[in-house]
Protein backbone atom coordinates (compact mmCIF):
# COMPACT_ATOMS: atom_id res chain seq x y z
CA UNK A 1 0.00 0.00 0.00
CA UNK A 2 1.20 3.09 -0.59
CA UNK A 3 2.69 5.91 2.06
CA UNK A 4 -0.17 8.44 1.37
CA UNK A 5 -3.34 6.19 0.66
CA UNK A 6 -2.19 5.01 4.27
CA UNK A 7 -1.64 8.58 5.84
CA UNK A 8 -5.23 9.09 4.23
CA UNK A 9 -7.02 6.34 5.72
CA UNK A 10 -5.16 6.81 9.45
CA UNK A 11 -6.79 10.58 9.06
CA UNK A 12 -10.13 9.38 8.03
CA UNK A 13 -9.83 6.97 11.35
CA UNK A 14 -8.77 9.41 13.51
CA UNK A 15 -12.00 12.03 12.23
CA UNK A 16 -14.11 8.63 12.76
CA UNK A 17 -12.83 7.99 16.31
CA UNK A 18 -12.81 12.04 17.56
CA UNK A 19 -16.89 11.88 15.40
CA UNK A 20 -17.54 9.19 17.73
CA UNK A 21 -16.51 10.41 20.75
CA UNK A 22 -18.84 13.23 20.61
CA UNK A 23 -15.59 15.78 19.66
CA UNK A 24 -17.65 17.95 17.42
CA UNK A 25 -15.96 21.13 17.78
CA UNK A 26 -12.80 22.94 16.21
CA UNK A 27 -9.94 22.28 18.72
CA UNK A 28 -8.43 25.57 20.18
CA UNK A 29 -5.98 27.77 17.64
CA UNK A 30 -2.48 25.96 19.09
CA UNK A 31 -2.53 26.95 22.67
CA UNK A 32 -5.06 29.06 22.81
CA UNK A 33 -8.65 29.01 22.92
CA UNK A 34 -11.11 31.77 21.73
CA UNK A 35 -12.63 34.03 24.36
CA UNK A 36 -14.61 36.18 21.99
CA UNK A 37 -16.80 35.05 18.99
CA UNK A 38 -19.70 37.33 16.86
CA UNK A 39 -21.88 37.33 14.36
CA UNK A 40 -23.38 39.07 11.63
CA UNK A 41 -27.41 38.40 11.60
CA UNK A 42 -28.54 38.49 7.66
CA UNK A 43 -32.46 38.37 7.12
CA UNK A 44 -33.95 35.21 6.18
CA UNK A 45 -37.29 34.73 4.14
CA UNK A 46 -37.23 38.36 2.60
CA UNK A 47 -37.02 39.55 5.79
CA UNK A 48 -35.20 43.19 6.68
CA UNK A 49 -34.15 41.62 10.02
CA UNK A 50 -30.15 42.02 10.75
CA UNK A 51 -28.07 43.03 13.77
CA UNK A 52 -24.82 41.52 16.13
CA UNK A 53 -24.29 39.05 18.14
CA UNK A 54 -21.87 38.71 20.28
CA UNK A 55 -20.38 35.86 22.66
CA UNK A 56 -17.60 36.83 25.48
CA UNK A 57 -16.46 33.86 27.68
CA UNK A 58 -16.89 34.91 31.30
CA UNK A 59 -15.70 32.41 33.54
CA UNK A 60 -17.24 28.92 33.16
CA UNK A 61 -19.99 30.95 31.26
CA UNK A 62 -20.91 32.74 28.02
CA UNK A 63 -22.08 36.63 27.94
CA UNK A 64 -24.42 37.02 24.80
CA UNK A 65 -24.99 40.33 23.93
CA UNK A 66 -27.06 41.08 20.91
CA UNK A 67 -28.79 44.44 19.13
CA UNK A 68 -31.02 43.65 16.47
CA UNK A 69 -33.12 45.63 14.23
CA UNK A 70 -35.87 45.53 11.49
CA UNK A 71 -38.14 42.94 13.76
CA UNK A 72 -42.31 42.99 14.42
CA UNK A 73 -42.74 44.10 17.86
CA UNK A 74 -42.66 41.60 20.35
CA UNK A 75 -40.95 38.72 21.52
CA UNK A 76 -39.23 36.26 18.92
CA UNK A 77 -37.16 32.80 19.54
CA UNK A 78 -33.29 33.42 19.81
CA UNK A 79 -31.31 30.10 19.05
CA UNK A 80 -28.08 28.32 18.50
CA UNK A 81 -28.26 25.90 15.10
CA UNK A 82 -26.26 22.96 14.75
CA UNK A 83 -24.99 24.28 11.13
CA UNK A 84 -23.21 27.34 9.85
CA UNK A 85 -25.11 27.79 6.62
CA UNK A 86 -26.84 30.70 6.16
CA UNK A 87 -27.31 29.56 2.49
CA UNK A 88 -31.18 28.41 2.13
CA UNK A 89 -33.74 31.31 2.29
CA UNK A 90 -35.81 29.57 4.47
CA UNK A 91 -33.04 28.26 7.22
CA UNK A 92 -33.41 24.55 6.65
CA UNK A 93 -29.62 24.75 5.75
CA UNK A 94 -29.26 25.34 9.46
CA UNK A 95 -30.48 21.82 11.09
CA UNK A 96 -31.83 21.66 14.52
CA UNK A 97 -31.30 23.54 17.23
CA UNK A 98 -27.80 22.72 18.79
CA UNK A 99 -28.11 19.93 21.06
CA UNK A 100 -25.15 17.58 22.03
CA UNK A 101 -26.61 15.53 24.83
CA UNK A 102 -30.06 14.86 23.21
CA UNK A 103 -32.51 16.36 25.58
CA UNK A 104 -35.88 18.01 24.96
CA UNK A 105 -36.31 21.62 24.34
CA UNK A 106 -37.01 24.28 27.19
CA UNK A 107 -36.35 27.62 28.56
CA UNK A 108 -32.84 28.96 29.04
CA UNK A 109 -33.09 29.14 32.91
CA UNK A 110 -34.46 25.24 32.80
CA UNK A 111 -31.55 22.80 34.11
CA UNK A 112 -32.34 20.46 31.27
CA UNK A 113 -32.28 22.09 27.42
CA UNK A 114 -30.76 22.29 24.08
CA UNK A 115 -27.77 23.87 24.36
CA UNK A 116 -29.00 26.08 21.82
CA UNK A 117 -32.00 27.19 23.77
CA UNK A 118 -31.69 30.61 24.36
CA UNK A 119 -35.04 31.92 24.96
CA UNK A 120 -36.60 35.13 23.44
CA UNK A 121 -35.62 38.90 22.28
CA UNK A 122 -37.97 41.43 22.77
CA UNK A 123 -38.54 44.08 20.09
CA UNK A 124 -39.80 47.35 21.21
CA UNK A 125 -42.20 49.39 18.87
CA UNK A 126 -39.61 50.48 16.58
CA UNK A 127 -38.92 46.90 16.13
CA UNK A 128 -35.45 46.93 17.37
CA UNK A 129 -34.17 44.75 20.56
CA UNK A 130 -31.36 44.17 22.69
CA UNK A 131 -30.36 40.67 24.51
CA UNK A 132 -27.76 40.25 27.26
CA UNK A 133 -27.48 37.20 29.84
CA UNK A 134 -24.89 35.06 30.86
CA UNK A 135 -25.14 31.49 29.26
CA UNK A 136 -24.04 28.34 31.96
CA UNK A 137 -24.50 25.87 28.81
CA UNK A 138 -22.85 26.84 25.65
CA UNK A 139 -19.14 27.35 25.62
CA UNK A 140 -16.37 28.85 23.02
CA UNK A 141 -14.09 25.37 23.01
CA UNK A 142 -14.87 21.77 23.96
CA UNK A 143 -18.53 19.88 23.39
CA UNK A 144 -20.61 22.79 23.71
CA UNK A 145 -18.75 25.12 21.70
CA UNK A 146 -20.62 27.27 19.59
CA UNK A 147 -17.88 27.86 17.15
CA UNK A 148 -19.02 26.92 13.46
CA UNK A 149 -22.51 26.75 14.33
CA UNK A 150 -25.19 29.78 13.76
CA UNK A 151 -27.77 31.80 15.58
CA UNK A 152 -31.10 32.71 14.56
CA UNK A 153 -34.17 34.74 15.02
CA UNK A 154 -37.45 33.48 14.97
CA UNK A 155 -40.76 35.28 13.64
CA UNK A 156 -42.50 34.55 17.28
CA UNK A 157 -42.21 33.97 20.52
CA UNK A 158 -40.64 30.48 21.98
CA UNK A 159 -43.10 28.83 24.21
CA UNK A 160 -40.66 26.68 25.49
CA UNK A 161 -43.20 23.62 25.19
CA UNK A 162 -44.05 23.21 21.34
CA UNK A 163 -41.64 19.95 20.58
CA UNK A 164 -39.35 20.48 18.83
CA UNK A 165 -38.61 24.10 18.72
CA UNK A 166 -41.06 25.67 20.74
CA UNK A 167 -43.49 26.67 18.08
CA UNK A 168 -41.94 29.94 17.26
CA UNK A 169 -42.09 29.89 13.52
CA UNK A 170 -39.95 30.98 10.46
CA UNK A 171 -36.37 31.66 10.98
CA UNK A 172 -35.84 35.07 9.68
CA UNK A 173 -32.39 35.80 10.35
CA UNK A 174 -28.87 34.06 10.63
CA UNK A 175 -25.45 34.79 11.22
CA UNK A 176 -22.41 31.96 11.56
CA UNK A 177 -20.95 32.34 14.92
CA UNK A 178 -17.15 32.74 14.41
CA UNK A 179 -14.25 33.38 16.51
CA UNK A 180 -13.61 37.14 17.18
CA UNK A 181 -10.55 37.04 19.75
CA UNK A 182 -8.34 34.13 21.07
CA UNK A 183 -7.23 34.15 24.85
CA UNK A 184 -3.76 36.19 25.42
CA UNK A 185 -0.45 34.68 25.70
Amino acid sequence: MKKSVRIGLIVVAVAIVLFVAGCTSLPPIGSKAPTKAVAVLRPLQGSTVQGTVTFIQEGSGVRIVADVSGLTPGKHGITIHEFGDCTAADGSSLGGHFNPSNVMHAGPEDKERHVGDLGNIEADKSGRAKYNRLDQKISLHGRNSIIGRSIVIKEKADDYKTRPGGGAGMRIACGVIGISSLEAD
